[in-house]
């Protein structure tokens, strides 16, 4: 990246639980945050499943991106990925995937997925990525918690 360093690291629940929740409310439509799936101790089951693999990005000490990738022993998945906007086209979402696949290739991952809404502009950077297309209804169900909740 000109001009500015990237560290990447892993998620530390409480040095940046806040942050990167915050994070996200701000990304816009391609992440939805959810009080049921991404409430602390949510995170933190998650965080204890994959620490290699929940990423944050900093610039200068500040958090400037996440992505939260999970492995299950065959397949991988990108469940977040958000970059600050005031950081944007610096190439920090492409260092974050990178790490993330890199990670995922040392698991012996040989295939990946992310669920992308068709309509925010952030397709184009999963296809400029390398991502395909493909046809799939995504259903879900939720198991555990109120049944108003919903769980994106």
């Amino acid at each position: 990246m000109p001009e500015q360093t990237c560290s990447i690291r892993e998620f530390s629940l409480v040095r940046d639980y806040d942050a990167v929740i915050d994070l996200w409310g701000r990304s816009g439509p391609g992440v939805r945050v959810n009080a049921l799936s991404d409430g602390r101790a949510e995170i933190e089951k998650k965080r204890q499943r994959d620490p290699d693999l929940f990423l944050v990005a900093e610039v200068e000490g500040r958090l400037a991106g996440v992505v939260l990738g999970g492995w299950d022993g065959r397949r991988g998945m990108v469940y977040h990925l958000a970059v600050d906007e005031s950081l944007r086209g610096l190439g920090i979402g492409l260092a974050l995937m990178d790490e993330l696949e890199r990670r995922l290739r040392a698991k012996g991952c040989r295939k990946y997925y992310l669920l992308v809404d068709p309509e925010i502009p952030a397709v184009r950077f999963y296809e400029r990525f390398g991502f395909d297309r493909m046809p799939f209804l995504i259903m879900g169900k939720v198991i555990h918690g109120s049944p108003e909740a919903t769980d994106d």
